[in-house]
């Protein structure tokens, strides 16, 4: 029912910043909760962003809070990921994730999450 592809991955220094898109299709998404994952080489699948229908309260993993910002437009049916301070341990393949249901926020497992995008890879190099 809703289709996501992301856009914004590449190759960049530590220290240097990217803007991920995640623009979707087949249904409007202001109706759903967001969230960005990533998963590098070798490792599962980890959280990173998640937010609500509304835009509001935004929540993050330790690992990015403070360096990586996470917002929507709903007009453009678009979620957005601000990386900035990328570092090597950042480099994975982050992919969008959307979910109509509306149990308790955050919502932070794989399994909250029902459509996925096919990922965009981003490499941050020292």
């Amino acid at each position: 029912q809703v289709q996501l592809v992301e856009f914004g991955g590449g190759s960049v220094q530590a220290g240097d910043s990217l803007r991920l898109s995640c623009a979707a299709s087949g249904r409007t998404l202001m109706n759903y909760r967001m969230g960005w994952f990533r998963q590098a080489p070798g490792k599962e699948r980890e959280f990173v962003a998640t937010i609500r229908a509304t835009g509001r309260s935004p929540y993050y993993a330790d690992s990015v809070k403070g360096r990586f910002t996470i917002s929507r437009d709903n007009a453009k049916n678009t979620v957005y990921l601000q990386m900035n301070s990328l570092k090597p341990e950042d480099t994975a393949l982050y992919y969008c994730a959307a979910t109509y249901q509306t149990t308790a926020y955050p919502s932070t497992r794989e399994d909250d999450y029902r459509y996925w995008g096919p990922g965009t890879q981003v490499t941050v190099s020292s």
